[in-house]
Formats: structure tokens, sequence, C-alpha cells
């Protein structure tokens, strides 16, 4: 207890993966920040091969922490939400890794541990979307995962089920040239038969699919730009080019459309007189299911979750808080908290 207030003294946990961050480091920038903002001494959580994440950030709940430390990369970062979804305790970034696709998207700062442990005790909150996945392997067997960026079939999913640990780890994003460049020289090879929300069902065959929770990858290269991580809504892209110009087209649309002339006022009225190209379709909508006429590779955050002959994708609104720069709200972050345990109860 707090013997100023009588109220019980906030405790942060830290769930880290050991193999991505420098732990010294981090201790020293937490202890300073607990102490600058009143905490008490945080807990502190190492994942490993066997739990990257979702294990010990149960024990962080039960342990009663006010706020988790998400210190690693994507894999850990996905994981630690997964677990903290619904439970109105906050998620903190603090970015380490080749992606950071959510810091990214929600316009945190990559490269300065400071400010990212500053956020974490002293920053406000913000209630974002999730992503969850309901995957059906071959054997019936049904499985359900949590994801914050996208979930993909195809080109992504090769990408990173065919991408060496070992090359990531030490030429980062360039690793994946090689799975792109294998898996673009397919066809449109896969043929799904999809429903959206309460529309009828219906086929189509793709290269490519991609749900989003959130639209910019790596690169600042702007793959969705319709969407945003607290609309309620996935923003879906298909992906059906028709050989080599088909590829131009989507490079073209991707690349100079979305990430050059969308960015500029003029850059819009330009783009208001050019036709959508068939190689890319968009969809937009809460609820998506997919089933294949074969057993597919699946991602979701840019990691491999193994083949899957069905997907069934909806979105869970205001499902997790953030901690984002700025003044905190006790009053929201009780709101936040009052919501969970009755939605629980």
């Amino acid at each position: 207890m707090d013997p100023a207030d009588g109220t019980a003294e906030r405790r942060a946990a830290v769930v880290y993966n050991p193999i991505k961050v420098d732990e010294d480091q981090l201790r020293a920038e937490v202890a300073r920040a607990e102490s600058e903002n009143g905490w008490g001494e945080s807990r502190w959580y190492a994942t490993s091969v066997e739990d990257v994440g979702s294990g010990v950030a149960r024990e962080a709940l039960d342990d009663g922490a006010d706020v988790v430390l998400a210190a690693g990369g994507d894999g850990t970062v996905r994981a630690v939400a997964e677990t903290l979804r619904g439970s109105g305790v906050p998620i903190a970034l603090l970015p380490s890794g080749t992606g950071n696709l959510l810091a990214r998207n929600l316009d945190l700062d990559l490269d300065h541990l400071p400010g990212s442990v500053d956020t974490a005790f002293a920053g406000g909150d913000r209630p974002i979307d999730l992503g969850i996945v309901e995957a059906e392997r071959a054997d019936g067997a049904r499985e359900e995962f949590a994801f914050l960026v996208m979930a993909g079939i195809g080109i992504d999913a090769d990408m990173a089920a065919g991408t060496d640990p070992k090359l990531k780890k030490k030429v980062g994003w360039l690793a994946y040239i090689d799975p792109i460049m294998r898996s673009a020289r397919k066809k449109n090879r896969l043929r799904i038969r999809y429903r959206l929300d309460d529309h009828d069902a219906r086929s189509m065959r793709v290269h490519t699919i991609l749900i989003g929770n959130c639209g910019s990858l790596p690169g600042n290269v702007l793959l969705l730009p319709e969407a945003a991580v607290d609309d309620g809504l996935f923003d879906i892209v298909a992906l059906r080019p028709e050989g080599v110009r088909g590829w131009v087209q989507i490079t073209w649309k991707i690349v100079w459309e979305n990430g050059v002339l969308r960015r500029t006022q003029v850059g819009r009225k330009l783009m208001s007189r050019v036709k959508e190209v068939r190689a890319l379709r968009y969809l937009k909508g809460a609820r998506f299911t997919m089933r294949f006429d074969s057993p597919q590779e699946f991602e979701l955050d840019g990691d491999p979750y193994g083949e899957v002959v069905a997907l069934r994708a909806t979105v869970d609104a205001g499902g997790l808080i953030v901690k984002v720069p700025g003044e905190p709200d006790p009053d929201a972050a009780r709101e936040h908290r009052q919501e969970a345990e009755a939605a629980r109860s």
C-alpha cells in the first residue's frame, strides 16, 4: 500500500525476449522510469523457445500487473497481446527485431528506448482492435489466434515460412527477397470460397489474400491505405496478377499510388481519374471466412502458423489497450478495467 493515499502500489511487468534485447540497458531504463513516476519495482518474465510470450504474460496478469511491457519482436508482441485481450491491462511496446509492425502503424518511436519506457509508465491509453482468427487444419482440428496487423495466405505466408531465421537475423528484411521471388513466379493457383459479413458466399481465384487490421508494412509500404487500427473493420486485399503485367500493376498501385500520390492533395485528385486494376481487389468488413481447395500456409503478423484448409477472421473492436505518448487519463483507464471485468463475469 502507498502510505500517502492508501492505494495499492502500481507495478509493471516486463515480458522480454532475452535474445533480442539488451537486458542490462532495459533494466536500467525501467528502474529509472518506475522511480520517476512513483511505481513499485517491476516484475520480469523472460520468453523462451517453448513460450514466446503467452504463458509468461498470463503469469504477469495473475501477479497483478498494471501494465505489461512487451520487449521483443512481432512474435513476442502478438503473444502478449493475445493474452491481454479483454483484460483491461494495457500493453506497452518496446520495439525490437526487424518488423515492429504494430509500433510502425501507431507511429511510435522505434529507436528511442528511454522514450518507449517513459510511455509505458506515464503515457495515455489507446484502445485498438484485435483480429481473431479461427484456423481449421486438414485433420479437422481448430485453433484460435489473435493478430495485430495482418493475416495472410499466399506470398506473405510463403515468405514467412520460407525465410531462414538465421539469415533474417543477419540481414533483416533482405532475407525475404528469395522467398518473395519464388512465390511471385507462381500463377493464381489458389481458388477460395469466401463470405464477407452477411453477404452471400462467392468464389475467387487468387495468388495472395491479406486480411489487415493495419495498413503499413516495413519500408513505409502502404498496402491497405484505408485501414485503421480502431475502426472495427478489416481491410482485405486480394492479389490476382496475370503474368508480369499483373505484378507491374500491383507494384505501381502499392508503391506509387498508395505510397506517393495518396499522401498529397494533388496526388489524390490524380488518383480519382485512374481506374482500379483487376490485379488488385479490395474488400472491407468485420467478418471474413474463406475455405481453400487444398491446404495452404498462413501467417499472422509475419510469422508462419502452418497449413490450414479454412480461416474465419473476426474483429474484436477495442479488444486491446496500448500505451501511447500523452497524458494518462485515470478515469478512462478505470472504465477500461471495469468494462473488461464486466465482460468476463
